[in-house]
This record gives structure tokens, C-alpha cells and sequence, in this order.
């Protein structure tokens, strides 16, 4: 499904992407079609390179193969309607089988009048080049032979989140809320990997539920590249661009000044994971009165916790663990702050996001039965299970004490925490028997109550 931007439908000939990428030092394909026949040509007749497909760890950057047209034309059967498996921006996607190895593979052909031109396949392949995550879809090669522009990929056999989530027919179960959480857990990876990790920083800049591809094991990969921009370098606090991504998705900040910054991905995560929670679209134009935004509808529900269950997905039919849905719901919240500085990290969320898949929750309750409002000291049974790191721990503290600072300033009546650090420390950790580990998340729990009001104000 070919998706509008932000601003509409833009032809490709008028997109200006490029400005931050020039100074780079990094070596991308030649756009210069002759040297890139010629280049071609020379991988063909090294048929080990060109055949050097046969495990993602073969490929390290920059030895991504070069592929001739008719090598793919043979692989997709001429780009038979049988192995069609989408569209997008880019062009369409088809599913193939690489000569001489039988790799399966995905090929996406670029449409000379879609949406994206030359210059996103370009970013594209640069993107891909460099970068290597296991919440990354992995490049093979590409082609770029006369007018031919395509790229191989690895084939994810579950095709895009959005295919599990929204529209489905009436024979499709949907997807459970463990494998929800599990998908957000792993595109919240992906995009901390680009931030935190990747050298220069990227900014994914269209992150959606067609944008999240799905291996057998439902293991969430980031793909579609086009739109990444590098992150802003030296004293630079964002990039200047112009506005480009999906309606719905785009941060307000960036959709208002065309200043982009890591945050904005934060905020197009939250709606990604809010469509997790609820099975409804970004935007809505099925309602009377044209489209309705799937954050505008939430906004209000997600500021009390007694009305996070009127954001959970009907389909669902109760069967979630509602402790696991408040911090979810929570996460989401934080992540779609309007101000930007008020966003946690995708380093903070991801690191929520794995605290919140890995740790063992409640039964799921029905409405009947009450929705317990996790407290500290209920939570800190649940605090540290195997596996979860101090680091985790810490993270987890950032996320949820803004919630609990607040219940405790309701409940004495002031604007105070009605109790200091020092007396939670000293108090609490006794009470618990904790070891020197366990006082460590401990310390971080109680630092809740002075979390920085700049980092996490309220809604």
C-alpha cells in the first residue's frame, strides 16, 4: 500500500535528502550508471562474489553483491504476479529465488513514478551497507543496471506487521499480547541500535507498522531505509530537513520546524506501540468527519490509568496480563510527550520494553475482579528476576517513578513526596532483607521520587 507523506503526495524528482549526507566520508555506489555497468559486469564474472549469499555473516559492510537485472528477472520468474508480496513507496516487492544457490529472497523494484527516487535508493543501500543488527533487515546486494534500480533482501516469511495487525480477514487470529509486546520489544532494539550504536547516529525517520517486517519466530526487523537521515554531529542538537515520513507518525516538533532529532523517532514508536495496545490505525478514515488520529483519541485515556483498559484491542477478549498492559500503555504515554526533551531515550525504552517482555506478570484479571495500580512496594517482589541487569533496573525506575511520584504527592494532599530518599533508603531496604545487589535496584526504585521534573513532566 503506497503510503502519503506528510505533507501529501510528492513526486520523487522534487525530494531534497541528500544535504546531510554529502560531507560524510563514508564510500556509497556510484551513482554514474556506466561505472556502475561496468561494476556489474566485473561481479559476474567473479561468480564466488557474486554467489557470496549463502549466510547473513558472509556479507560484512561494504560487500554487499552486485546483481544483473536478468540474474533477478530469472529469480522473481519476470516478476510474476505469483511472487508478488507488496508495495510501498519504494516500489513493489517480490519474492525470489537466487540462481545457482536457491536463496529466497525478497527484491524490491523501484517504480519510476512512485514516491521515492534514485537519490532514497541511494541512502538505501548506503544505510544498509553500514549497518549490521539483528533488528535490522539485512541487505544482500542490489542492482542498479541501466535504468533497473533494486534491492535484494533477506526474505522475512511473515511478511510486515501491519499485514498481523490491521485489516485482517475474518479467518486471521490476531496476534496475542505477548507476541505484541515481544514485536515492540524488538523494533524498539532496532531503533536504539541507530541511535546509540551505529556510527554516525541515523534517524529512522518513518517508523510504522509496514516498516517492521516479521521472521517465523515473529522477531521484529526495521526495513526501509530511504528516509533515514544521519543524526546531527558536534554541537548540533537536530537536523535541518524537509518534513518526510507517514501521516500519524511524524513528531510534532518535526512536522512544525522541520527539525528532526532522535526524539522523533521516540514519538512515531509510541504510536507504533499504541497500535499494538489498541489493533487501531494511526489514522482513521473510516469515521465520519474524515481522519481521525489514533493519538488525538488516546491522549485523554492514557492520563489515568482506570481508563488503560478502554485502550486495549477488543480482539484481545481480555486475555493480557493488565499489570503488563498499564506499563505498556505507560511507555506509550512517555513516548508521545508533545515536547520533545520530555521523551525518554530509545536506549530508556528499549531497555523497558525487554524489562516488560522478560518479567513474569499476574494472571490476566477481568474488569470485575479491579485494576491493581502498581505501587513500589508491591513491585519490588517482581523487581529483579533472573536475567534483569541493574542497568535494567535503573531504566525501569526512569520509566515508571514519574507515575508513582505523582500518586504519592495525590495521596499527602501536597506537592511534596511527603517523604525523602534518604528515609525511603533507610526505611525500606531493611524491611526487604535486601542483598547488596537487590540494594541496588533499591536505590534506584527510591531515586523515583527525585527524578528530574525536565526529563519526565507530566502530560
Amino acid at each position: 500500500m503506497i503510503d502519503w507523506l506528510c505533507f501529501g503526495w510528492r513526486k520523487r524528482r522534487n525530494y531534497e535528502e541528500f544535504d546531510g549526507e554529502k560531507s560524510q566520508s563514508y564510500k556509497t555506489p556510484n551513482p554514474n550508471l556506466e561505472a556502475n555497468k561496468h561494476e556489474i559486469k566485473t561481479g559476474a564474472n567473479n561468480k564466488e562474489q557474486s554467489q557470496a549469499t549463502d549466510n547473513n555473516s558472509n556479507h560484512v559492510h561494504g560487500k554487499s553483491s552486485v546483481f544483473e537485472y536478468r540474474d533477478l528477472v530469472a529469480a522473481t520468474r519476470n516478476f510474476h504476479q505469483d511472487t508478488f508480496l507488496g508495495e510501498g513507496g519504494f516500489g513493489s516487492v517480490y519474492k525470489g529465488e537466487l540462481p545457482g544457490t536457491a536463496e529466497v529472497v525478497a527484491v524490491k523494484k523501484l517504480n519510476p513514478t512512485g514516491l521515492q527516487g534514485e537519490k532514497e535508493f541511494l541512502v538505501e543501500i548506503l544505510m544498509l551497507s553500514l549497518l549490521r543488527h539483528p533488528n535490522l533487515v539485512h541487505m544482500i546486494g542490489y542492482c542498479a543496471e541501466g535504468s533497473q534500480r533494486l534491492l535484494v533482501l533477506e526474505y522475512m516469511p511473515l511478511g510486515s506487521l501491519e499485514a498481523h495487525l490491521h485489516d485482517l480477514p475474518p479467518d486471521k487470529e490476531p496476534l496475542d499480547w505477548n507476541t505484541r509486546m515481544k514485536i515492540a520489544a524488538g523494533a524498539a532494539k532496532g531503533v536504539d541500535y541507530l541511535h546509540n550504536e551505529a556510527n554516525p547516529s541515523v534517524i529512522f525517520r518513518d517508523l510504522k507498522p509496514s516498516n517492521i517486517l516479521l521472521d517465523n519466530d515473529f522477531n521484529a526487523k526495521l526495513s526501509d531505509f530511504g528516509l533515514a537521515k544521519f543524526g546531527p554531529v558536534g554541537d548540533s542538537s537536530h537536523v535541518s530537513t524537509r518534513v518526510m515520513g507517514t501521516h500519524g507518525y511524524c513528531a510534532p516538533e518535526y512536522f512544525l520546524t522541520g527539525k528532526l532529532t532522535a526524539k522523533s523517532d521516540t514519538f512515531s514508536f509510541g504510536v507504533v506501540l499504541l497500535e499494538l495496545i489498541s489493533g487501531r490505525k494511526a489514522v482513521d478514515t473510516t469515521h465520519r468527519g474524515g481522519r481521525t488520529s489514533l493519538v488525538d483519541w488516546a491522549r485523554p485515556l492514557l492520563k489515568d490509568s482506570k481508563n488503560h483498559v478502554q485502550l486495549a484491542d477488543p480482539r484481545l477478549k481480555g486475555q493480557f496480563s493488565v499489570s503488563s498492559l498499564h506499563r505498556a500503555v505507560e511507555v506509550a504515554a512517555m513516548c508521545l510527550r508533545d515536547k520533545a526533551n520530555a521523551r525518554p531515550t530509545m536506549h530508556e525504552v528499549a531497555l523497558a520494553m525487554n524489562y516488560l517482555t522478560s518479567k513474569k506478570h499476574d494472571r490476566p484479571r477481568s474488569i470485575s475482579e479491579g485494576i491493581p495500580i502498581d505501587m513500589p512496594m508491591a513491585a519490588t517482589k517482581t523487581l529483579n528476576p533472573d536475567g534483569v541487569t541493574r542497568e535494567q533496573a535503573v531504566a525501569e525506575a526512569k520509566m515508571w517513578g514519574e507515575k508513582w511520584r505523582e500518586k504519592r504527592r495525590q495521596s499527602t494532599g501536597g506537592g511534596s513526596d511527603g517523604v525523602s530518599r534518604n528515609q525511603v533508603q533507610k526505611n525500606r531496604a531493611p524491611q526487604l532483607g535486601c542483598t547488596s545487589a537487590q540494594g541496588d535496584v533499591e536505590v534506584a526504585r527510591s531515586s523515583l521520587y527525585c527524578f528530574e521534573e525536565c526529563k519526565f513532566e507530566a502530560l
